[in-house]
């Protein structure tokens, strides 16, 4: 069985999160060794005796293949630790999620994002700031992540698939289980310009206490977060504390001193998020005004040095970044990074498992 299936078994497990798999990996190397392991074992790897009764109460009652078979039906894919394909601004978050399941696709370029988040009971205002914002950096080949809820939420991802942007929608549900209801048509549509995005198992409702921990995912997955609208009580808020723990940058819009909807924004502006009036306030403030310079370089020819030796040991068959290396003389780490930007650029793109497909169209142009 393949690996994957064990982390999807241990996501399965009550009790066992981020900390307890990083133990399990730690000791045992693959899951699938400590989830056949025995209880002496799992003891010794530093699970409690909680922990380990509950993985054996899982492993009694659920079949690994058909819980892979969901997946297969959902039309998920699964990104783990392992996988080079994982966020890398949210593998570097503390507690970030073991596993991912995606619908849709999280490309490179995705990692040129912010966060934008607010009230599900917007005003008028809300609304409009969020949507002229959000359209704005979109247009400018910025990722909009946000909770795919009510009010603020489904402006932002409007507002990026208006443009013809990206946008990746964090659940708190299965990526299967779109909430709220009235979103579904979003929803796919987001699919095709981006990804739904969820930690917690296929089938997995819409509970309550889902929400506060999907929050540190929507913020983990950009540079930045941007709160339009928020009241004292407002979920959003606990996203920009989230960000603020992650080091990134919080951005808020101010608001009227006397609707309640706006002082949590306006505290978090007194607390020293940075206000915002306008776009360029976020983009110069996370050095992304030239991102649409790399969307725009899509028809451009490789650059001399590092793009063009590497394409010249490529085809339209998959080469590993190890064999480039080799066939190279490059480090790994630069044929890594210069891979990374030759995507952004539509020159070659990554086909899974480290192997990666030259993207040619016509003589000497490259294409995505």
């Amino acid at each position: 069985m393949d690996e994957v299936a064990f982390w999807v078994g241990f996501n399965l497990v009550p009790g066992i999160g981020p900390k307890r798999i990083r133990l399990l990996l730690d000791h045992f190397g693959e899951l699938s060794r400590a989830w056949e392991a025995s209880a002496w074992d799992l003891s010794a790897a530093g699970l409690d005796t909680r922990c380990i009764q509950a993985l054996q109460e899982t492993r009694a009652k659920i079949s690994l293949e058909r819980e892979m078979a969901r997946v297969e039906r959902a039309g998920a894919t699964i990104l783990t630790w392992r996988d080079a394909e994982y966020p890398r601004l949210l593998r570097n978050i503390a507690a970030s999620p073991p596993l991912l399941y995606v619908r849709g696709k999280i490309l490179p370029r995705d990692e040129l994002a912010l966060a934008v988040v607010g009230t599900r009971k917007a005003s008028t205002y809300g609304r409009e700031v969020a949507h002229l914002l959000a359209s704005e950096i979109a247009r400018c080949g910025v990722t909009i992540v946000s909770g795919l809820a009510r009010g603020i939420d489904g402006v932002a991802h409007r507002a990026a698939l208006s443009v013809g942007g990206r946008t990746i929608a964090v659940l708190g549900s299965g990526v299967d289980v779109i909430y709220p209801s009235e979103h579904r048509d979003l929803a796919e549509r987001i699919i095709q310009n981006g990804a739904l995005v969820s930690e917690y198992p296929i089938g997995a409702k819409p509970e309550a206490g889902n929400f506060p921990a999907r929050n540190r995912i929507i913020s983990g997955l950009a540079l930045g977060t941007l709160v339009v609208e928020a009241g004292r009580e407002s979920g959003a808020l606990l996203t920009a504390r989230h960000a603020l723990e992650q080091g990134r940058d919080v951005f808020a819009v101010p608001g009227s001193i006397l609707a309640a909807g706006s002082r949590g924004v306006n505290e978090l502006i007194r607390d020293g998020a940075k206000p915002v009036v306008c776009a360029d306030d976020i983009l110069q403030e996370l050095n992304l005004n030239m991102v649409e310079e790399f969307v725009q370089a899509r028809e451009t020819l490789p650059e001399a040095g590092g793009e063009a030796l590497l394409l010249q040991h490529m085809a339209a068959e998959p080469i590993h970044v190890d064999e480039l290396a080799r066939a190279t003389g490059m480090s790994i780490a630069d044929v890594n990074s210069t891979l990374v930007m030759m995507e952004l650029k539509g020159l070659v793109r990554h086909v899974g498992s480290m192997n990666y497909v030259a993207v040619r169209e016509g003589r000497q142009v490259y294409r995505p």
